[in-house]
C-alpha cells in the first residue's frame, strides 16, 4: 500500500473534480461522494500505517516515486515515514469525522455540494503538503491549502465580513508564503537540491553560518504565516466568518498545523550549533501562546474564543517544536491530541449555534447542558484535555512541552506556565456562559440536541480527547515510532506525574478556573459587554494586531502606490504623452506648407536650386 500512497491524495481530488466539473447533476448525492472518498483516503492512510511499522525502524522511511516533475532539477515523489503518516493520518481521520458533521451541519444549505468540493480539495492539498518528499511538492500543497481555505472561509460570499476575511487570510499568509519561497530558493543555490533525503545526506552538525540561519528564519516566516503565529496572525480570528466545519478543519488538525510539520521537517536548518534559528522558534511559540489566551479572555463569540485558543495552542507547539528532538515529539503528540480536542468543541460550538438560531454570542447562552447533553458532555472533555487535566490527553501533551521547555530556558518555561493559567480561565468561562447559568436566550431561541450525523463524531473525537495523550506519551510510543524521522536518543524521555512545573501548572489551572466560575459561573452575567480595563479593550481588539498592520504596512503602502501612481502619469506616461504632442504638434505645423499645388512645389524647387547653386559658387570662389 505505500507504494499506492498517492491514492491518499487522489481520492479526494477525484471527488473536488467530480462535485465541481458535473455542478448541479451531483447535487443529490455530492454530500455523499465528499465523505466516501475523505473515508478512503483515511483508509489507505491506515493501511500505509500499518505496512510502515512493518518495517525495522531504519527502514521506515519509504519514498514512493512518482513521475519526473522539473528536470534536472527535481521529481515529484511522496516520503512515507513516521512523521509523514502521522500528519496523514490525523488529517484524514479527523477530516472524514469533520465531513460527516458537515452533513448534518449543511444539510439545508443550497450550495451543499460545491461545499464538499471545497473540503476534499483542501484534504488533498493538505496531504501532498504533508507527503510530499521534496520542497517544492510541498510548496504546491502549500498553496493548494491556501487557495482551499480562502473558499472555504469565504463560502458564504453573500456576507460582505465573510468576503473580506477570506481575502485577508489570502493576503496575510502571501506574506509567509513570501518567506517559505525566497527559503527554498536560498536551500537551492547553495545545496543544489530541494529533495528532503539528499538535504539529510549534505546537511551536517556543526554547519552554523550566515546562510543557515537565514534559510531558518525564512522558513520560520512561512511557518507563522501559515500557523497564525506572531506576527502574521490577524487573519486567524476573522476567519471564523466561515462554516464552522471548516473552523474544525483549518484551526484544528490541518492548516494551521502545517507550519509545525514545516519546522519539524525542515529541523536541520534550525538544529546547527550555535544557531539562534531555533530560539527564535520557540521565542514566536512563547509570544503567540500567551497572546493568543490573552485574546481568548475577552471574546464572548464563542467561536473567535476557540480561535484565540488555536493560536495559543499552536504557540505551544511552535515552543515544543525549537527545543530540538524531545521537543518535537512532544510538539507533534499536542499536535495529534489538540486536532481531537479542538475539533470537538469547534464541532460543539457548532452544534450550540445549530440548535440557538446560529447564535455566536456567549452572553445569549446559558444552562444549555441540560437542553443539549451530549453536545455539553463531549464539549466538557474536550475542555479538560485543553486546560490539562489530569490524565486526560493535553494533560500529558502540553505538560510534557512546559517541562522540556523547562530543561532548556526558564524563562519560556515559566511563560508557558502562565499561558496554562491563562486557558484554564477563558476555556473555563466559555464553559460557563454556554452550558451554566441561567438561560439567556432571546425569545424566538429553541435550544435542542443536534442529529445523530453531527453528534456521533462528537462521541468519537471525545474518545481521543480522554485517552490518546496517555498511549502517545507513557512509554515512549510516539518518541520511538518517530525517531527515525526527526532523531533523538535511543531512550525516550520519562513523563513525570509530579514536578515542579506540573504542580505549578495545575495550580494556575485550577485559579484560572476558580476565578472564572466566580465571574461568570456564579455571579450574574450581564447582557451587554461591560467596557472593562484598557487591558480588556487591548484583547477584545486582538492586541491591535489590525491596527499595528495598518499603520505599518497598509497606510504606508497606500502612499506608496500614490507616489508610483503619481510618478507613472506624470513621469512615465507624461514622457511618452509629451513626445507624441510634440511629434503630433510638429507634424500639424509643417502639414501647412504642404498645400497640394504643382506651382507651389515648382517655385520650392527652384529657391532650393538657386540657394544650392549661390552657395557652391560662393564656396568656390572662397
Amino acid at each position: 500500500m505505500i507504494g499506492n500512497a498517492w491514492l491518499m491524495i487522489a481520492f479526494p481530488l477525484v471527488g473536488a473534480f467530480v462535485l465541481l466539473a458535473f455542478g448541479r447533476i451531483t447535487n443529490r448525492w455530492g454530500h455523499l461522494l465528499g465523505v466516501a472518498m475523505s473515508l478512503a483516503s483515511f483508509v489507505v492512510a491506515v493501511l500505509a500505517f500499518f505496512e510502515l511499522i512493518g518495517f525495522g525502524e531504519e527502514e521506515r522511511r519509504r519514498a514512493v516515486h512518482l513521475y519526473e516533475f522539473i528536470p534536472k532539477m527535481v521529481d515529484m515523489g511522496l516520503l512515507i515515514d513516521p512523521l509523514s503518516i502521522s500528519f496523514a493520518l490525523l488529517i484524514t481521520g479527523v477530516g472524514s469525522l469533520i465531513h460527516i458533521y458537515s452533513v448534518g451541519y449543511m444539510s439545508h444549505d443550497d450550495h451543499r455540494r460545491r461545499f464538499f468540493a471545497y473540503l476534499n480539495l483542501f484534504v488533498a492539498a493538505m496531504l501532498l503538503l504533508v507527503l510530499a518528499d521534496n520542497y517544492v511538492g510541498l510548496f504546491i500543497g502549500w498553496e493548494g491549502v491556501g487557495l482551499a481555505s480562502y473558499l472555504l472561509i469565504g463560502f458564504w460570499q453573500f456576507k460582505p465580513s465573510a468576503a473580506v476575511a477570506a481575502k485577508k487570510a489570502f493576503v496575510v499568509n502571501r506574506v509567509g508564503d513570501l518567506g517559505l519561497l525566497v527559503g527554498m530558493f536560498i536551500i537551492w543555490t547553495t545545496f543544489g537540491t530541494l529533495t528532503f533525503k539528499e538535504l539529510g545526506t549534505q546537511i551536517t552538525p556543526g554547519q552554523a553560518n550566515g546562510t543557515m540561519l537565514a534559510i531558518g528564519l525564512l522558513l520560520l516566516l512561512g511557518a507563522c504565516g501559515k500557523s497564525a503565529q506572531l506576527p502574521l496572525q490577524s487573519w486567524l480570528l476573522d476567519a471564523m466568518e466561515g462554516p464552522t466545519p471548516v473552523s474544525a478543519l483549518i484551526h484544528a488538525a490541518t492548516m494551521v498545523t502545517a507550519g509545525v510539520y514545516l519546522v519539524v521537517r525542515s529541523g536541520a536548518f534550525f538544529f546547527q550549533e550555535g544557531s539562534t534559528a531555533a530560539l527564535a522558534v520557540s521565542i514566536v511559540g512563547a509570544a503567540t501562546l500567551l497572546a493568543g489566551a490573552i485574546i481568548g479572555c475577552a471574546k464572548d463569540d464563542i467561536k473567535k474564543g476557540l480561535a484565540g485558543s488555536t493560536m495559543s495552542q499552536i504557540g505551544y507547539m511552535m515552543l515544543g517544536a525549537g527545543l530540538g528532538p524531545v521537543g518535537y515529539v512532544f510538539a507533534i503528540g499536542h499536535l495529534i491530541t489538540h486536532g481531537f480536542f479542538k475539533a470537538d468543541m469547534f464541532l460543539g460550538a457548532g452544534s450550540v449555534m445549530h440548535g440557538m438560531n446560529d447564535e455566536v454570542d456567549m452572553r445569549k447562552y446559558g444552562g444549555l447542558r441540560k437542553h443539549m447533553p451530549v453536545t455539553f458532555i463531549t464539549f466538557f472533555i474536550g475542555y479538560l484535555a485543553i486546560i490539562g487535566f489530569p490524565l486526560l490527553s493535553g494533560y500529558f501533551t502540553k505538560d510534557g512541552i512546559i517541562e522540556t521547555a523547562m530543561e532548556h530556558n526558564q524563562v519560556l518555561g515559566w511563560l508557558a506556565v502562565l499561558g496554562a493559567g491563562l486557558t484554564g480561565f477563558y476555556m473555563s468561562r466559555m464553559v460557563f456562559l454556554t452550558f451554566f447559568g441561567k438561560p439567556r436566550w432571546a425569545e424566538d431561541a429553541h435550544p435542542h440536541e443536534s442529529l445523530a450525523v453531527m453528534t456521533v463524531p462528537l462521541m468519537i473525537l471525545s474518545l481521543g480527547a480522554l485517552g490518546l495523550g496517555a498511549y502517545l506519551v507513557l512509554g515512549g510510543t510516539l518518541y520511538t515510532f518517530l525517531r527515525p524521522a526527526v532523531g533523538g536518543e535511543p531512550t525516550p524521555p520519562a513523563f513525570h506525574f509530579v514536578s515542579a512545573p506540573g504542580l505549578a501548572t495545575l495550580a494556575l489551572v485550577a485559579v484560572g478556573a476558580a476565578f472564572a466560575w466566580v465571574r461568570y459561573g456564579r455571579a450574574e452575567v450581564p447582557a451587554v459587554q461591560p467596557r472593562g480595563s484598557f487591558i480588556t479593550t487591548f484583547a477584545r481588539r486582538d492586541l491591535y494586531g489590525d491596527a499595528l498592520n495598518e499603520s505599518l504596512f497598509m497606510r504606508p503602502g497606500q502612499w506608496l502606490t500614490r507616489i508610483a501612481v503619481f510618478f507613472d502619469n506624470r513621469g512615465i506616461d507624461g514622457l511618452v504623452n509629451g513626445l507624441a504632442a510634440g511629434i503630433g504638434g510638429s507634424s500639424g505645423r509643417l502639414r501647412r506648407i504642404q498645400t497640394g499645388f504643382a506651382r507651389t512645389y515648382a517655385l520650392s524647387i527652384l529657391i532650393g536650386a538657386a540657394l544650392l547653386t549661390g552657395a557652391l559658387l560662393l564656396v568656390g570662389n572662397i
